[in-house]
């Protein structure tokens, strides 16, 4: 591999890097096709081209200077940024996306210890921070579409694949801190049994323990306090009622099964000689597993509650959250 000087370019590297601020990819596509133009060449700072390109927000330059063999995982910046890292920086989650599906290493880290990730979350952007976390390669989870071992059977139905892959990189399982659970440490447990989808004692935006606060409207997604689902809401917004009309169905499909129970507790009773006609001794007290007056006026009240906030989910802060 030949070694490139920090600071040495030719007239034609120079222009690209003008280009790549102020062009056109026309003009940037002619002189990456000169000889005297090498495509990770590195400015005084160690910056190559594509670089510059993420870091100002350039995706189509970004994905050209990739379709010419842009090294995405270039390490030479006198601070130790990468590609990724100016790409998050930036805000841009298109480009951040280009640069993880163009190989980027997502835990290489800069000269005081960040990641990619950690910069994102440092300067705000949590959007990239999502993107970047919840980053996973389809062929990935192709894996698990295919019999394993002595299995005869896949972990994961083939036909779900796209569907799963859809859901993990577009919800927003773990935007901010670096640890477990990644999107695909997640994923990885729920198809293999391990533990389920999401627990319930996790945040959903920082993945802690102890998270005793929902999501007011859905009711299906949890988090440690308003800070978190604030970050979390330009995600959730996006799936949130569809997540509510879930969260109903389960209920009604319980209530169904429970008054299926009841009537054939009856009809049990009814067969040993009691007369199924006599009436319910103390109506007046609730059945078991009824809510208690309180809860029940609490449950209005948190309707009504609902009924306004779904007329403002697109508020960048989303419903407050309830507690468990």
């Amino acid at each position: 591999m030949v070694h490139i000087k920090k600071g040495e370019l030719s007239q034609e590297e120079k222009a690209l890097l003008e280009v790549i601020g102020k062009g056109t990819i026309q003009e940037a596509g002619t002189l990456l096709a000169s000889k005297n133009v090498r495509v990770n060449c590195l400015d005084e700072n160690g910056m190559t081209p594509l670089m510059h390109a993420a870091y100002k927000g350039k995706l189509d330059m970004c994905k050209l200077l990739l379709r010419h063999g842009a090294d995405v995982n270039c390490h030479q910046h006198e601070h130790g940024y990468t590609a990724l890292m100016f790409a998050a920086l930036s805000g841009n989650k298109d480009i951040t996306w280009a640069m993880l599906e163009a190989g980027a290493e997502t835990d290489v880290v800069n000269s005081v210890g960040r990641t990619a990730a950690q910069m994102a979350a440092f300067v705000g952007q949590h959007d990239c921070v999502t993107v970047i976390n919840n980053f996973f390669p389809r062929e990935r989870l192709n894996y698990y579409t295919k019999p394993q071992g002595l299995d005869t059977e896949p972990k994961l139905p083939p036909k779900l694949a796209g569907p799963l892959h859809k859901i993990i990189t577009t919800t927003n399982l773990h935007p901010v801190k670096g640890s477990d659970p990644t999107a695909f440490s997640v994923l990885t447990q729920a198809i293999t049994g391990q533990v389920g989808f999401v627990d319930v004692e996790f945040c959903t935006t920082c993945g802690e323990k102890g998270a005793s606060k929902r999501c007011s409207v859905c009711k299906m997604v949890i988090y440690c306090d308003q800070s978190c689902q604030k970050t979390h809401w330009f995600a959730h917004k996006k799936i949130c009622k569809n997540l509510k009309d879930i969260y109903e169905k389960q209920q009604l499909e319980a209530a169904k099964e429970k008054s299926e129970e009841d009537n054939n507790g009856k009809l049990d009773v009814s067969s040993n000689g009691i007369d199924a006609e006599q009436p319910e001794a103390e109506p007046a007290v609730p059945r078991e597993g009824a809510d208690p007056p309180e809860a029940v006026e609490g449950e209005k009240a948190s309707l009504q509650c609902h009924a306004g906030l779904e007329c403002s989910q697109d508020a960048a802060a989303g419903p407050l959250a309830s507690e468990e």
